[in-house]
C-alpha cells in the first residue's frame, strides 16, 4: 500500500484501485461515487473471498461430515471470529450473524422488547434516526402497549442532549435505541456519554452502527452498550449480511425470534431445545457466501486501519464541507459539530431529483430524496435533499468533480 501523501489539505489513502467497479465510465464520464452511505462498494479482496468460496467450498455448514461442509464451516465461522474481534467482543457467542442492520433491530424488538415490555414502559429514540431505527419500535410497542418517545434535534442536526436525559430520568425508560451515525446528516453522536446516562437509569442500550462501522473504530466493551446492530454491505462487503452484537446474559436470556434448522438441539412434537448462543438466533441456511465476503471485508478495513481511515474521511469531509458552503445559493443541512463523511444540501430552487439526475450525466453518484429519515426531512420543513457520502476510496478529485456538476446544474436552471 502506498503511504499517505498531502493533497488539497488532507491525507488521501491510495486504495482507490482496489476497487474495481470505480474504474468504469458513467454516461462517458469517469465514475465519482459519493453514495457510500447508501451502500459501499467492494474491494477485489471480498470479490476474490466470495469466487474462492463458490468455485472450491460451497456446501452447506454445522451439518455435514464431509470435507467440503468442514471447509464451508470453518470459513463461516472464521468470519464470526474476525467480527468480533473488529468490535472487540468479550465472547463470539455474542455474535448474531443476521441479513444487515434491519434485522438485527427487529430480532432485539421482538425477542428482547416484546416479553419484556407493557403498558407504562417506555421506549426512547430520537428524531435522527432511519426508519429501520422507528418502525420495529412502533410495532413492538403497538403488540406490548408501551409507549414510543422520541428526543428532539437541534437545527444544527444535532440531538438535544437536555432534552433526551430529562426524558430519560422521567422514568419508565426500558431501553433507549440511537443512531451511532445519521445516515441522513452524518452528525456523530456522543454515544459513550449517553450510554453512561441511560445505564445510570437502569435503560437497556442499542446503538445503530450501520454508518459507523465502516469509518471509524468501534470497540463495544469500551462503549458498554448492550445491543449494536450493524450491515455488511455498509463496510464493503456483500448485500445481505449484517451483525448484532449482544451482551451475552442478555442473549442467553431471550428466546428464538425465528423457528426453523440449526436454531434447535432437538426437536419433538411434546417440545424443543434451542440451540446454544449464538445459533439459536440463526434460523435456516445463512448466507454462506456473503459471510465469509464480510469476513474479507473486515480483513481489508484492518489491513488498511481504521484509524487511518478515519483521519482521512475527517479531513475530507471538512473540504466537502468547506467546498460546498462556497457555492452561492447552496444550503447545507446538518452542520453539527462532529460529522463523519456525509453532507446534505439544498441548490436553489432546483429539486434534488433534477440536480442527481444531472450529476448523473456527469458521472457522479449522489443519493437524493428522504434516505429513509422522513422525520428528519420533517424536522427541517423539507420533503427530501441531495447528499453527498464519502468512503476511504473518495479524494479531493471527487468534490472538485461534485462542485462542477453542481455548477452545471445551476447554469442549466439560471
Amino acid at each position: 500500500m502506498k503511504p499517505l501523501k498531502a493533497e488539497c489539505g488532507h491525507n488521501a489513502l491510495d486504495v482507490r484501485d482496489d476497487f474495481p467497479l470505480l474504474d468504469q465510465l458513467v454516461h462517458g464520464q469517469p465514475l465519482v461515487y459519493l453514495d457510500s452511505a447508501a451502500t459501499g462498494q467492494q474491494p477485489q479482496a471480498v470479490i476474490d473471498a466470495v469466487a474462492r468460496y463458490q468455485q472450491t467450498d460451497h456446501a452447506n455448514v454445522h451439518r455435514g461430515v464431509h470435507t467440503l461442509s468442514h471447509r464451508a464451516t470453518e470459513a463461516y465461522e472464521g468470519a464470526r471470529d474476525r467480527l468480533r474481534r473488529f468490535i472487540n467482543a468479550a465472547s463470539r457467542r455474542e455474535i448474531v450473524l443476521t441479513s444487515g442492520t434491519t434485522e438485527s433491530i427487529n430480532l432485539v424488538a421482538q425477542s428482547w422488547g416484546r416479553p419484556r415490555l407493557g403498558p407504562g414502559d417506555k421506549v426512547l429514540i430520537t428524531h435522527l434516526e432511519h426508519h429501520s431505527n422507528i418502525v420495529p419500535w412502533q410495532i413492538v410497542c403497538e403488540q406490548t402497549g408501551a409507549t414510543l418517545e422520541v428526543a428532539p434535534i437541534l437545527p444544527t442536526g444535532e440531538v438535544n442532549l437536555d432534552a433526551l436525559y430529562a426524558l430519560l430520568a422521567g422514568g419508565s425508560v426500558r431501553l433507549l435505541a440511537l443512531a451511532h451515525v445519521s445516515n441522513a446528516l452524518g452528525t456523530i453522536n456522543p454515544v459513550a456519554a449517553i450510554i453512561r446516562r441511560a445505564r445510570e437509569l437502569g435503560a437497556v442500550v442499542l446503538l445503530d452502527g450501520a454508518q459507523a462501522v465502516p469509518h471509524m473504530a468501534v470497540d463495544v466493551q469500551a462503549l458498554d452498550c448492550d445491543f449494536y446492530a450493524f450491515s455488511g454491505h455498509k463496510m464493503f462487503g456483500p448485500t445481505g449480511t449484517g451483525v448484532l452484537y449482544g451482551r451475552e446474559a442478555l442473549l442467553d436470556a431471550m428466546p428464538p425470534w425465528k423457528g426453523g434448522g440449526d436454531m434447535i438441539l432437538e426437536v419433538r412434537f411434546d417440545g424443543t431445545v434451542y440451540n446454544d448462543l449464538p445459533y439459536k438466533f440463526e434460523a435456516g441456511t445463512p448466507n454462506i457466501a456473503g459471510v465469509v465476503g464480510l469476513g474479507a471485508a473486515v480483513d481489508y478495513l484492518e489491513n488498511v486501519g481504521l484509524d487511518r481511515i478515519a483521519r482521512h474521511e475527517a479531513a475530507l469531509t471538512a473540504c466537502l464541507t468547506e467546498r460546498l458552503a462556497a457555492i452561492d445559493g447552496l444550503r447545507l443541512v446538518g452542520t453539527a459539530a462532529h460529522k463523519a463523511g456525509v453532507q446534505s444540501f439544498l441548490v436553489g430552487d432546483i429539486h434534488p431529483h433534477d440536480l442527481g439526475t444531472i450529476l448523473d450525466h456527469q458521472g457522479v453518484a449522489i443519493r437524493t430524496g428522504h434516505h429513509c429519515a422522513m422525520p428528519v426531512m420533517q424536522h427541517f420543513g423539507i420533503p427530501g435533499t441531495a447528499r453527498a457520502s464519502l468512503a476511504l476510496y473518495n479524494d479531493a478529485g471527487d468534490i472538485d468533480r461534485l462542485v462542477a456538476g453542481i455548477r452545471k446544474a445551476q447554469a442549466i436552471f439560471a
